[in-house]
Order: structure tokens, then sequence, then C-alpha cells
């Protein structure tokens, strides 16, 4: 399925139905009076969060969408039948901007059932009923119905997970998501594998379930745009935790710390919330490093950050087990 996070969409709302002009013509009833009824309201377009889908792709193909017109009104004080209103199911985490290049936020739907309306439908007119009175008995005026709205917006998704995997190309996040999950990424030996965001269920013993979400590789100016830039940071900007995933191929005796501080420079740059989260190290493919002497060594310096730092093989699901009942702890706290 191709992952579409960014469209841009056209919707209008249903015109009011007119006002009806009619008098009444009833057999013995020589002065029937107006009985002309309303139109009938015209559809709204409606923007509703689901679950059910996880990307924006069906609104790459089409996007304009157009509610129904309402009805006109009719004699004997019928009122005409309100146009139905159009919903468009967007995924969880949906945000809706102006198309005009304003950043502020219109919409954030980011609970299943959330929304929004996007246009509302025009008014049903009045018919010449509605404007009897004791000094006019037989109006012969009626409105029109109101015009509906016609809007752009600008549609984003922010995928909404409990764990981000961040780190740099190759560090093995496609690897580790499979490892804990049904997630099938695509794992391969070049940087850049992963082109789009993945996620997989993670589930530890009875504890409820939490969503991980593997994030294409970073590099040194992600935050301007180099390499996948700036387009994928914004999926882990509603996470609870991040994953810093470090190849132990990039741990130098001369500079530890390099992937690390690289990668946090990077999100600090993106967003201040980044640098809130919640961290948790893991230095993946240790199995490769079969000294403990030299292990021990990079473990005493990432010490220094003052967060959890782990030690795995996701290839050979070593240590795979400490790190989701640790990620459990820390989503789930025991009472």
């Amino acid at each position: 399925m191709k992952f579409v996070d960014e469209v841009k969409i056209r919707v209008q709302s249903g015109d009011g139905g007119h006002g009806c002009i009619s008098f009444r013509r009833e057999k013995y009833v020589p002065r029937g009076g107006p009985d002309g009824g309303d139109g009938g309201r015209g559809g709204h377009v409606i923007l509703e969060a689901t679950s059910r889908k996880h990307t924006l792709l069906d609104f790459r193909y089409r996007n304009i969408y157009k509610a129904k017109s309402g009805k006109y009104g009719e004699g004997q004080n019928r009122h005409g039948r309100n146009g139905e209103d159009l919903v468009l199911e967007v995924p969880v985490g949906t945000m809706v901007k102006d198309a005009d290049g304003g950043s502020e936020i219109l919409a954030d739907l980011a609970q299943p059932g959330d929304r929004w309306v996007a246009a509302k439908g025009g008014a049903g007119g009045r018919g010449n009923s509605r404007f009897a009175s004791s000094t006019r008995q037989a109006p012969r005026i009626a409105e029109d119905g109101g015009e509906g709205e016609e809007k752009e917006y600008i549609l984003e998704l922010k995928l909404m997970a409990d764990v981000g995997l961040v780190g740099l190309p190759n560090a093995g996040k496609s690897t580790l998501i499979s490892a804990i999950s049904a997630a099938r990424p695509k794992v391969a030996d070049y940087p850049f594998t992963t082109l789009i965001p993945n996620l997989g269920v993670v589930r530890y013993e009875d504890a409820p379930p939490f969503v991980v979400a593997d994030i294409p590789g970073l590099i040194e100016g992600a935050h301007k745009g180099a390499g996948l830039g700036t387009r994928f940071l914004r999926h882990i900007e509603r996470t609870k935790i991040l994953v810093h995933l470090i190849d132990i191929a990039e741990v130098s005796a001369e500079e530890p710390l390099r992937a690390y501080r690289l990668i946090e420079h990077e999100l600090a740059s993106h967003s201040d919330a980044l640098c809130n989260k919640r961290r948790v190290v893991v230095i993946n493919k240790v199995d490769l490093v079969p000294d403990e002497g030299v292990l021990e060594k990079i473990s005493e310096a990432f010490a220094q950050i003052d967060v959890p730092v782990l030690r795995i093989s996701a290839l050979r699901r070593q240590g795979l087990h400490e790190l989701v009942l640790l990620l459990t702890k820390l989503l789930y706290p025991p009472d």
C-alpha cells in the first residue's frame, strides 16, 4: 500500500433548496391561505477520523468532493428534503490546514470518531407561508436557498504511535520492528532502505499493546531537508517515547557518542517538543563485537547521557525481551 501523508483537497457543500410559493386550493375553501414549504438545507462536507485508514492515498487520485444540495419546498407546507451530508473518512492523526499557505491548524482529528465540518451546507429558503401576517395574508414571495461553501484544504497526517524508532540509516530499525511485531518492512544492507514510516503493534504478556513507528533514517542536516528531510520527522511528534537505535559499528573509541549526538541535534532542531520526550538508547548489532570488555566500555561511555541504555542484536533476537519489558513499564507504569 502506497503511503501518502499530505494531500490537497477541494470541498463544496450543497446549496440550500428554494422556498415554495403556493396557495391552498381545496373544495369549499374559497380563500385558501399560503402553504408554500421551506427548502431543505444543503449537505455538509464532514471529515471523520477512523482507525480503518492509515494513509491519505484515497485523496491522491480524487481531490474534489461535493455534497448534495437540498430539495425545493413544496405546497401543503411540505419541507424540502435536506441534502445528504458527505462524510470523508481520514486516518486518525490527520491535521487540516488552509490551502492558502497558512500554518494554523484548523482541525486535529487525533481520536477515532473525531469530526470536523469542512464546508457547511447552504440554508434552505423560506416558503411563502412563513411571510403570512394579519396585514399580508397572500404573500407571493419566497426565499432562495443559500449557496454552499467551496474551500480548499491541506491534509497532513501525523502517525499515532506510542514509540518512535529513530537513528542513522542502516541502524537496524526495520529489523527491530519486524522482530518485536508482525510488521514486515523492507530490510536490506544499504542506506535508506525504509522510505516510508512503518507501524507495528507490540504486546508484552498481558499488558496492553502499544504501537511502534519505524521512521526512515536521519542524516546530518535532516531538519533542513537533507536526505529524506523533515517529511517524516513530524511522524514522531505524537510519540510518548523515542528509541534511539545506534549501530555499534558507528561507535568509535575516539567519539563514542557521535552518532547519538548527531541525531539528537537533528531532533532538537526540528522541534522543541522532541527534546522533552522520554528516551531509550539501544545499541544494536552487538553480536558483531563478541568481546564483552569492549561492550562494557561502550556502555560506560553512554552512562553519561542519563537515559536507559540497552544492548541488543535485533537480527539474533538478543536483548529484545528486556527492551519490550522496559518500554511496557515506561508506557504503563505499575500502580
